[in-house]
C-alpha cells in the first residue's frame, strides 16, 4: 500500500505548512440599488487553527505507519 504512505507524507507536509503559511481569502460586501451596485472587496490572510494542523499531522503519521506495515 504505497498509496497510504504517499497520502500520509502529503498530509504531514500540509499539516506542518499550515502552522506557518496563511491562507488568503476574499469577501465581497455590497448593496444593489436598482441598476447600481456599491460594494467593497476585502482581502484577508488567516492561518488555519492549530487544532486542524495537529489533526493533519497526526492523521498523516497514522497513514504513513499503516502504509509501511502493509
Amino acid at each position: 500500500m504505497k498509496a497510504l504512505l504517499l497520502v500520509g507524507v502529503l498530509l504531514v507536509v500540509l499539516g506542518i505548512l499550515s502552522f506557518f503559511v496563511p491562507v488568503p481569502h476574499s469577501e465581497h460586501h455590497g448593496v444593489n440599488i436598482g441598476d447600481a451596485h456599491v460594494g467593497i472587496t476585502t482581502h484577508d490572510e488567516d492561518k488555519v487553527p492549530p487544532a486542524v494542523s495537529i489533526v493533519l499531522v497526526v492523521v498523516g503519521a497514522a497513514l504513513m505507519i499503516a502504509g509501511r506495515k502493509s
